[in-house]
């Protein structure tokens, strides 16, 4: 178990819905070294964007409660534009005019969003979008673990 106080910690994150709404799954992967670790989970009754939101909260609350982890530069990797755009541009406007959107109706999936927010001003986080079912290792090994999940709930 090699791992480099220096390294950059490495997260690919991606949700899954059949139906929207419908059953879901979400699913991590934190890369820190040589190490590997694999999350996923899912709910019965959920959107696209819950389970997106749910998959990069799900790896940075795993990578905030690891000592040697927390204080790394993290770099995640998704493939939501609605979460990467959301995080980056959107939440502090929202914010600012009391969780309202631009055309002044309330901000969905705002309870995911705050813990989000609470976890990305807590943490040294570069969000980069990649594009999905294009390739990427990680990323489709997200995919399968995403969809797998969701299967639990048909």
């Amino acid at each position: 178990m090699s791992t480099d106080n220096t390294d950059p910690v490495i997260i690919y994150t991606d949700g899954s819905c059949s139906k929207n709404p419908g059953p879901g799954g979400w699913a991590c992967i934190i890369l820190h070294g040589t190490n590997q670790y694999a999350l996923s989970g899912g709910e019965p009754e959920t959107t696209n964007n819950r389970m997106e939101l749910s998959a990069a909260i799900a790896a940075l609350t795993a990578v905030s409660e690891r000592k040697e982890l927390k204080e790394q530069h993290i770099i995640v990797h998704i493939d939501s534009q609605y979460v990467k755009n959301g995080i980056n541009t959107w939440i502090s406007s929202w914010k600012k005019n009391g969780w309202k959107t631009a055309n002044k109706t309330p901000v969905k999936n705002k309870d995911l969003w705050c813990r989000l927010d609470e976890l990305n001003t807590s943490l040294n986080i570069q969000w980069k979008w990649v594009k999905g079912h294009a390739g990427n290792k990680y990323n489709e090994w997200c995919d399968s673990l995403a969809t797998a999940e969701t299967a639990k709930f048909k």
